[in-house]
């Protein structure tokens, strides 16, 4: 669903992660003619590096900071806003939304930024900015660090929707036991049922088998549907 002007203007920036600029006239997209580097952030990509570090939000040019958000018009990026979209995927590497939004003959600009990748900070002039009340600051050491020690979620560990045991090589199976049991120098491993096994291994949940239940045991035809761009790679480690 859309949003529209009334929705805008009922909005609380830090609750409703969320930055209203006037910007009526001339606003700068990046630094403007500042020399202070407080100044020159209170630009359109300086918002919008603040924005993604914050997991995403919108830059809402062409209405006022106070409840209700009145609405004054913005000529920012007017007849440009594919290559605003392209300078800021070229220098950011993420790719925002936009929209043009009219309250009679004012014009309201909405950038709609994304979050930031994990584990990765976006910078402004070499700076990871968030926001505070009305300005922006250089992000804690604390911060950055929280930030860096983000992983990704471990794709390998998700349920496969609709992957049976039946989709599975039986002979991959056996040899799974043999080199565990090998492994832990059990052989009684080999007997355990294969569910227990499946189970005692993470690669079944709740009745479920996950992805690497399907990379590692699956037949041919039910990885090729699971997962139809698939492309494995094996390594060897001492």
């Amino acid at each position: 669903m859309e949003m529209t002007i009334e929705d805008l203007k009922q909005l609380r920036e830090s609750e409703d992660h969320i930055e209203f600029k006037e910007a009526k006239h001339n606003y700068p997209f990046t630094g403007g003619k500042h020399t202070d580097p407080k100044d020159r952030r209170r630009c359109v990509l300086g918002y919008i590096v603040a924005l993604a570090n914050e997991r995403g939000g919108r830059l809402v040019l062409g209405m006022a900071d106070h409840i209700p958000h009145a609405v004054v018009g913005s000529d920012f990026a007017q007849n440009e806003v594919g290559q605003l979209v392209d300078e800021i995927y070229k220098r950011l590497g993420i790719r925002v939304e936009t929209a043009e939004l009219y309250e009679e003959d004012k014009r309201v600009f909405v950038i709609t930024v994304p979050s930031r990748p994990v584990g990765r900070l976006l910078r402004f002039e070499g700076v990871p900015l968030m926001r505070t009340g009305e300005s922006l600051r250089e992000m804690s050491d604390t911060e950055i660090f929280n930030v860096l020690s983000e992983q990704e979620s471990d794709f390998s560990a998700k349920i496969c929707e609709g992957l049976a045991i039946e989709d599975l090589d039986k002979e991959a199976i056996v040899e799974m036991k043999t080199q565990y049991a090998r492994k832990q120098e059990n052989p009684l491993f080999r007997n355990c049922p294969d569910e227990q096994v499946l189970s005692d291994l993470d690669l079944l949940k709740d009745g479920k088998l996950n992805y690497a239940a399907l990379i590692l045991l699956g037949k041919s035809e039910a990885i090729r549907k699971c997962l139809p761009q698939n492309n494995i790679v094996v390594e060897f480690r001492m």
